[in-house]
């Protein structure tokens, strides 16, 4: 029989191996829970293009594959470099997460070249953040602190951050050179507990052969790395080649042991690189290796498993901006979104909620009220304080054609601060729509449930439903409830598309739908069977396109639809649903940059509410990546509505 003692020390060793087995090793000095689950990459960089004396300057961009990349703040600085350094410049800032916690720690290279050239800068800035928005800093200058050693230093490069885990502390290295010594060398020290300073004087960390610059340290397999920009030198002592190498130790402290093998594929030719930085992709076994070509405007990367093997042919980002040397660290979606809310510019895929439960919150602020998707065809469902909005996806900006392949679902309670929900279904989740596109929809609650009524183009229209406004919604009928063989005044193959549901004071429910013929029909209770026979409405005036949508005030019945092509929006107005209607005239001019439009009108909390879509997200908008805008309707005394005034600022 064990003692208690050898039963505590059994379990404990247990729990030991449990926890080795089931969260991820160090990366970078840094752990990654599952409560926080990096889903993306944030880069932090100077800029190498536009105005000199606005490029030595933070930024960030975000990605949410570590290829593709977008700048935040459009390429602006997200803080102003006289702001936080001694010499109004900043250069290679490196991002860092502190252990155990969401929060962030940044150094620079305290430096104004465009202003002051090359000949020496005072030393560096150590920064701190609780959420990557507001940052405290502080300014050391390495001359005026240490003068003994270093008051005669001429460089001070390229700081970088990692975390010392046998000793619980955070080393700040760098690159050193004096005025009077040529050699580039490694400097270090630990931070103190508030990241203001050091705690004691920098000491050397490594001194490569020949020298280096742009260090970076990172952690694998008990083993560390150390890649920095190395050369060769002859007997002379001249440097005839020149790129990036690595060294390793057991130690972070070293010895570090040079291989004097260059990683990089250009080291063999003319081009220079430099500024190499390491990560680990979210996710998988792979190294990314990348560095700036900084005398060709490039910035390329290559790949590895076990950081000493690296893919030979390179890779680039694809980016709106010009990186000089930067760093890259993983990021949750919160992290992401809460960057987008300040600064824009993260990708959809880090937005749009995926998982169950998962909700992304926003907020509009004017037209388009939506920018991180391309949204068209608005649908709208008031219940109760909350306004649905059930949106076309027009799946990427630029596009040549209607390439919409879901459905996506957002709500407000002030037509402000706005929600998003997984997406409630795709064209695939209806079998029979052979033609692969997901055109408009229409939304109404009945007996309890929520029914979509969805247009796939020439498969015809179908019925989904789910017990929940945002869904997931299902395909309620395993066939179209509405054909082109329905649309008797029609011959082109997309005549049945656009459903708008309208259930009347009786408690009748109608569904009206077409394109260049308008048709309706009666709905039966259970909402997904027509319910006699299908008829067409026609008056004088009426030259119908597309998108019909039923509203009623004050006992008369509005019906709002699309006219021409390009098309404008038109109404009439009718004592009955049936009709006949009376042709009013433009409710709605053309909207900006898009051929078509699609109109949903509603009343919430007393106001009513004309929503539609234009192409106005810059730059990629357009008449097959449009957009959803919303602006307020007013109905006359007289029956008639004001002419919608289409504005930026959208409802205030």
């Amino acid at each position: 029989m064990k003692s208690s003692d050898q039963v505590s020390k059994t379990l404990l060793g247990a729990l030991f191996f449990f926890c080795l087995l089931f969260h991820p090793p160090y990366i970078h000095g840094q752990s990654q829970t599952q409560e926080s689950k990096f889903e993306g990459y944030l880069f932090a960089y100077f800029e190498g293009s536009g105005e000199r004396d606005e490029q030595e300057q933070l930024r960030l961009a975000v990605s949410a594959d570590a290829t593709n990349w977008t700048a935040l703040n459009g390429n602006r600085p997200i803080l102003a470099s006289s702001d936080i350094s001694q010499t109004g410049g900043i250069r290679d800032p490196h991002l860092y997460r502190r252990e155990g916690d969401d929060r962030f720690y940044m150094v620079a290279t305290d430096m104004f070249t465009m202003r002051d050239g090359w000949d020496s800068n005072p030393g560096i800035i150590l920064m701190k953040s609780d959420d990557l928005i507001d940052w405290k800093h502080s300014i050391l200058d390495l001359a005026k602190l240490y003068p003994k050693k270093f008051g005669n230093v001429k460089w001070v490069w390229a700081p970088q951050v990692f975390y010392d885990k046998k000793v619980g502390k955070y080393l700040v290295y760098f690159t050193v050179r004096l005025h009077d010594n040529t050699k580039l060398d490694f400097y270090g020290a630990y931070a103190n507990k508030d990241f203001t300073g050091f705690e004691k004087e920098p000491t050397l960390l490594f001194s490569p052969k020949f020298g280096g610059i742009d260090g970076d340290i990172i952690y694998k397999d008990g083993l560390y790395h150390f890649f920095y920009k190395g050369n060769t030198k002859d007997a002379e002592g001249k440097e005839f080649k020149n790129g990036i190498q690595q060294a390793t130790s057991k130690s972070l402290k070293g010895p570090w042991k040079e291989d004097f093998i260059y990683l990089d594929a250009y080291a063999d030719t003319s081009m220079v690189v430099e500024g190499s930085s390491v990560f680990k992709l979210n996710d998988s076994d792979e190294y990314i290796l990348m560095y700036d070509l900084y005398a060709d405007g490039r910035y390329e990367f290559q790949r590895s498993t076990d950081l000493f093997d690296f893919t030979t042919e390179t890779e680039s980002f694809n980016k709106n901006f010009h990186p000089r040397h930067g760093s890259v660290i993983g990021i949750t979606k919160q992290v992401a979104r809460r960057l987008h809310a300040k600064w824009g510019g993260v990708p959809t895929a880090l937005l749009q909620p995926l998982e169950k439960g998962d909700r992304y919150h926003f907020e509009a602020k004017g037209n388009p009220i939506i920018t991180h998707h391309y949204t068209a065809d608005p649908a709208a469902l008031v219940q109760g304080d909350t306004l649905w909005l059930y949106a076309g996806h027009d799946f990427a900006g630029g596009q040549r054609g209607y390439k919409m392949k879901d459905w996506l679902v957002f709500s407000t309670t002030d037509m402000k601060n706005w929600t998003e929900y997984p997406v409630p279904m795709k064209i695939t989740d209806f079998s029979w729509a052979k033609s692969g596109d997901a055109f408009a929809a229409d939304m109404v609650k009945r007996n309890g449930k929520y029914y979509c009524y969805i247009s796939t183009n020439w498969s015809g229209i179908g019925v989904a439903v789910s017990d929940r406004p945002e869904g997931p919604f299902k395909d309620a009928l395993g066939k179209p409830l509405l054909t082109n063989d329905d649309c008797f005044a029609s011959t082109h193959s997309w005549a049945c598309i656009d459903p708008a549901v309208f259930i009347d004071d009786d408690g009748q429910a109608w569904i009206f739908w077409g394109n260049r013929e308008c048709y309706y029909a009666k709905l039966k209770d259970n909402m997904i069977e027509i319910d006699g026979e299908i008829k067409q409405v026609q008056f004088d005036g009426f030259s119908f396109t597309e998108a019909p949508w039923i509203h009623t005030y004050n006992g008369k019945y509005y019906l709002t639809y699309a006219t021409e092509f390009p098309e404008k929006i038109a109404y009439a107005t009718a004592d009955n649903i049936e009709g006949p209607y009376e042709y009013k005239g433009i409710l709605n001019e053309i909207a900006g940059n898009s051929n078509t439009n699609h109109q949903a009108i509603v009343q919430f909390k007393g106001d009513w509410y004309f929503i539609y879509h234009n192409g106005g997200i810059n730059t990629d908008g357009g008449s097959y990546s449009r957009s959803i805008c919303i602006d307020r309707l007013y109905h006359d005394d007289d029956g008639t509505i004001k002419r919608i005034v289409m504005t930026t600022e959208g409802v205030q």
